[in-house]
């Protein structure tokens, strides 16, 4: 009993270690892109692209590195990592965005979400 508390308690970290690190890359990179497009004459038609482009890369680390201790189902966890991170996500535009609706460009971004952090999941649990 007390050996599967703990396995389950190492998921639990694990799983919440691959969201945080996601979030903390997708914060800095969007910092540094936001500083970019105000110092630079970059077309604002680029942001949306970039943002799925930074939030699948941010939940592909994330997931990766948070599945590198996890040596089984990287595909499930990957997707709970990447599901986890579009809820917080999803939640604090809400929050701070009373017309929030769920869009295509909303869709795109849950499924970019869930296709990376499965893809994370695969290559931490593969890693060596």
């Amino acid at each position: 009993m007390e050996v599967h508390q703990k396995a389950e308690n190492n998921f639990l970290i694990n799983l919440f270690k691959g969201v945080g690190i996601s979030l903390i890359f997708t914060l800095v990179i969007l910092l540094i892109f936001s500083a970019i497009l105000t110092f630079t004459n970059i077309n604002e038609n680029v942001i949306n692209p970039v943002i799925i482009i930074v939030t699948g890369i941010s939940i592909l680390i994330g997931s990766s590195i948070g599945n590198n201790r996890i040596k089984k189902n990287g595909l499930l966890n990957g997707a709970l990592v990447g599901i986890i991170y579009m809820l917080i996500i999803y939640i604090i535009s809400s929050l701070l965005n009373w017309k929030f609706n769920l869009n295509l460009q909303s869709l795109i971004m849950i499924i970019v979400g869930m296709v990376f952090g499965m893809l994370g999941g695969i290559i931490g649990v593969n890693r060596s």
